[in-house]
């Protein structure tokens, strides 16, 4: 019996580990699911291949500065479409769809791309002259969010084009929740009666952390004076909108406020530490801003946070209404309504703290663990190769 030949995908994108990021962990795991049904190759920055099996084809190119990746993004993964002869070219993300839309058409390969927000958004005129263009053009397009399918629809993007691929999320095993809560406070130096609100993520203008400093956390204090905010997360050196130094933007924030004593600033830890501070946490605040040009495509800590049992506080701006599901793993508050999201903030750790054996009525550890489950990267893959599959098999191209 013939054994079918499997199909064959290229993936391009400038986003992938040794890049660390959402953006890079959602485009290593679509390596990961697409390996199991398809023969994949990858176009990706240098450094990726030690991130890829043994038998995975690869091209290399910088993913910075801007214009010398551009040429040669380009330049590499057209010659590799010609070498590899894909039947379908994946572009991680709108800054490579047009490297992908000429390699698909040099080669005869269907093309999709996959967008999370500021991709669709981003203001450069030269962006939105060349790359939405090539983004319509592509024979399927992944959206991460709701939100994120209104703006492709707004920017003329087909419907019928766009399917909601929510990024994954892995689920700690049952070891892994119950750790030793206190691990994490151990290793930073953080002693056992502070109340934790953690922040994680890059440290761009629409975390919106300056903001709910100057805003929420001194209110906090007053009432709760053990409260510390945990930032995790480094500046967004590698991304494509580059902003002045948040890291100082956040202190400069809370010196006014006089609460500097209640932020600790860690930077980026290691995925171990990251799931202690899941677990040793109180709450998981997320305060984005809504931005004109800039959007919180989905919010993918949320889901983290609710994987790990901890529930977030949330302004309910773009995908992240997607992410937290209100009063199920977490609170979605009008945006810019900083009254309100203190409010939600305390009555919680007023709950929390008075009755720790207690669940808050609303939000339970389980409710959140069980939330999480369906966005687990199993059910991400299954949807991932589905429409792969279904795009490879159609007749139009």
């Amino acid at each position: 019996m013939t054994i079918p030949q499997r199909k064959r995908i290229l993936l391009i994108t400038r986003n992938f580990p040794p890049l660390t990021g959402g953006m890079e962990r959602l485009n290593y795991h679509i390596y990961l699911e697409l390996a199991k049904e398809f023969d994949i190759s990858i176009a990706g920055p240098q450094g990726c291949q030690n991130y890829l099996a043994a038998e995975t084809a690869v091209t290399l190119f910088p993913h910075k500065p801007l214009g010398l990746f551009l040429v040669k993004s380009f330049i590499m993964a057209y010659r590799f479409a010609v070498q590899e002869k894909p039947d379908l070219i994946i572009a991680g993300s709108g800054v490579t769809a047009i490297a992908a839309l000429i390699a698909g058409w040099r080669v005869d390969a269907k093309v999709m791309s996959f967008l999370h927000g500021l991709d669709i958004l981003f203001p450069h005129p030269i962006y939105q002259l060349l790359f939405l263009p090539a983004i319509r053009a592509c024979d399927g397009i992944w959206v991460n969010s709701k939100h994120t399918a209104f703006l492709a629809k707004q920017k003329k993007i087909a419907s019928e084009k766009i399917t909601i691929l929510h990024p994954g999320v892995t689920l700690p095993n049952s070891n892994q929740l119950n750790a030793d809560p206190t691990i994490f406070r151990k290793s930073f130096g953080i002693s056992d009666d502070k109340i934790i609100l953690l922040s994680v993520g890059r440290l761009t203008q629409r975390k919106g952390l300056p903001e709910f400093i100057q805003h929420c956390l001194a209110e906090i204090v007053l009432q709760f004076p053990d409260i510390l905010l945990v930032i995790i997360g480094n500046e967004a050196s590698d991304a494509l909108n580059k902003q002045t130094s948040m890291i100082t933007k956040i202190r400069q924030s809370a010196l006014e406020a006089k609460v500097q004593d209640h932020v600790l600033l860690l930077g980026q830890v290691s995925e171990v530490d990251l799931s202690h501070a899941y677990l040793c946490s109180d709450l998981l605040v997320f305060p984005v801003l809504d931005l004109p040009g800039d959007v919180e495509g989905f919010g993918m800590v949320a889901v983290e946070a609710a994987a790990h049992g901890l529930p977030t506080a949330a302004f309910a701006v773009g995908g992240v209404t997607d992410a937290v599901a209100n009063k199920i793993s977490g609170w979605l508050v009008k945006s810019g309504d900083y009254p309100g999201f203190s409010k939600v903030i305390l009555n919680y750790l007023e709950r929390h703290k008075s009755y720790p054996l207690i669940q808050c009525a609303e939000i339970s550890k389980l409710k959140c663990l069980h939330y999480a489950t369906k966005f687990s990267w199993e059910l991400f893959g299954e949807q991932l190769r589905a429409t792969c599959q279904n795009i490879i098999f159609s007749n139009k191209k």
